[in-house]
């Protein structure tokens, strides 16, 4: 039976686990109306627009 030759220290555990717990950077693109960087399927909150639309009013 498979048995731990030794037991596995708190840092070792949490160093084997680690690489499961990291957070991916979202993914942004690009308001094809003024260029800034936005997520995917939002609403553009520098000009307002979603898919060509003005959705929101933005005062200057």
């Amino acid at each position: 039976m498979a048995v731990p030759k030794s037991r596995v220290s708190k840092s070792k555990k949490k160093m084997r686990r680690a690489k499961n717990y990291k957070l991916d950077a979202p993914a942004l693109s690009v308001c094809p109306k003024c260029g800034e960087a936005k997520l995917p399927h939002r609403v553009c909150k520098k000009c307002g627009t979603y898919n060509n639309v003005e959705v929101i009013k933005i005062e200057q």
